[in-house]
């Protein structure tokens, strides 16, 4: 449901010649045409705004035809909506893996098949990955920008005041629960948090939870799926979030979390563990200033049985769908060069790490392939002498996640669903007398609407 960002700067002449000769493949024209970009989130620092404005200025001297506007951007469900009917969106902006294909089905997305196919690595891609950004028409109407497995966020320091082992995160949800308490009655601080807000961000929560037990939120595809929120591995989770708020007392007092907010307390120390996507490391240096000694990432605990896995998502770069052609012709090749080119160009990844590591900011924060585990292991290769992120601090995710299994977001109406939990991940922590099941039941009717609307 969220995601990454990167960055690079003309460095190398090489790095030009090939990213010349890609601009060259996509066409070119004699007029000049201006488009305006989701750069950064509201709020980033000025090192992460200077380093978006090097790979701007990069772009245009290699396309001086392209004049980039760089808009600042954070997709959450309720903005998104508000500015996607006022036609307030920038040219190119981002979504979630889960959104781009009804977008698509919509006419909400520009048609880009044709800029795109055109990209020397097309048939690269992951089929898969392709998909969510091709509409029901076949259309090509979005390009991935990264993946991500859920992926447990812990303070280590915190963990070593508690007297816990900072190189050995919890494994089971047991074990979660054991830590948190611990942390919360050691430090004071907050043991465990999870985003309660009612922005969809407490029904992804809660869906990779159930994931993670053996649960499903939904059956079968589109209007004709079946709601299934209320199963019992749903009725576990929320049961085991009850007994850390009331009995345990190690989910701390706020209960009003959204992605950012939680982001923002995580790196001023005031929480010990939180699920987020494994790339959020990203954020948290551009807009939260962390303290990388006290970051530890770790795998999402799974229950014993066949079922368990980890919600894996991504994020798909799109085109509004009034661009002319000269427009989204220059949209394609902002994506080649900004999204894609540093995860297939070993040029251009050199240059994006060489800028990243100018300005300060992440290189080598953990994300799954867009193409193959082969190539992303390649491109790791390029960028090793310049990855500044604590991989030893998130060995515990790095070696287990690829032996994962990984389950897509729910299909039908995922946003839906997901505000649908909402309220009742909200009424669990805030109302001790919550009745999960009865809550749960109103919430499947309500999604089930959803589904068979489309909505």
């Amino acid at each position: 449901m969220k995601s990454l960002r990167r960055i690079a700067t003309p460095v190398a002449v090489a790095g030009l010649v090939a990213l010349c000769a890609t601009a060259a493949a996509l066409g070119s024209r004699s007029s000049s045409v201006t488009i305006s970009v989701a750069s950064l989130i509201p709020g980033s620092t000025q090192a992460a705004i200077d380093q978006f404005n090097a790979r701007v200025t990069e772009f245009e001297k290699a396309n001086p035809t392209i004049n980039v506007k760089p808009v600042d951007y954070n997709w959450t469900a309720p903005t998104f909506a508000a500015k996607l009917a006022a036609g307030t969106l920038p040219t190119v902006f981002e979504v979630p893996f889960t959104d781009a294909r009804t977008l698509g089905d919509n006419g909400q997305l520009a048609d880009i098949t044709p800029y795109v196919k055109k990209l020397p690595y097309f048939s690269k891609y992951n089929p898969a990955v392709l998909a969510e950004g091709t509409d029901a028409k076949g259309q090509i109407i979005a390009l991935p920008k990264g993946a991500y497995a859920q992926a447990l966020h812990y303070n280590r320091a915190l963990f070593s005041q508690a007297g816990l082992n900072p190189n050995k995160p919890p494994t089971t949800w047991a074990q979660l629960r054991s830590d948190a308490k611990q942390i919360a009655q050691r430090t004071g601080k907050t043991g465990y948090a999870e985003m309660a807000k009612d922005d969809n961000t407490a029904g992804w929560i809660l869906t990779t939870v159930v994931y993670s037990l053996g649960g499903r939120m939904e059956t079968g595809t589109g209007t004709s799926a079946k709601a299934t929120l209320d199963n019992p591995k749903t009725i576990q989770a929320l049961n085991m979030l009850k007994a850390m708020r009331w009995t345990d007392n190690s989910m701390g007092s706020n209960f009003e979390f959204s992605w950012g907010d939680i982001n923002q307390a995580f790196a001023a120390g005031t929480i010990g563990m939180y699920i987020s996507g494994s790339d959020v490391y990203t954020n948290l240096v551009q807009a939260s200033n962390i303290n990388p000694s006290i970051y530890g990432l770790g795998a999402i605990p799974l229950a014993k049985n066949k079922n368990a896995g980890v919600l894996g998502g991504g994020t798909e770069v799109g085109v509004r769908p009034d661009a002319n052609a000269a427009a989204k012709a220059a949209a394609v090749k902002w994506i080649n060069f900004f999204y894609e080119s540093p995860l297939v160009s070993k040029a251009q990844a050199i240059a994006n790490a060489q800028t990243l590591v100018a300005n300060k900011q992440p290189v080598g924060v953990p994300a799954l392939p867009l193409f193959n585990k082969k190539q992303y292991d390649l491109a790791n290769t390029w960028i090793k002498p310049y990855i500044n992120v604590p991989l030893g601090q998130m060995k515990p995710f790095l070696t287990n996640i690829f032996g994962e299994q990984l389950i897509p977001e729910p299909e039908a109406s995922t946003q839906s669903v997901y505000h649908s939990l909402d309220a009742v991940v909200e009424a669990v922590l805030t109302n001790k007398n919550t009745n999960v099941v009865q809550m749960l039941q109103q919430a499947n009717s309500t999604a089930q609407a959803a589904i068979q609307q489309g909505s």
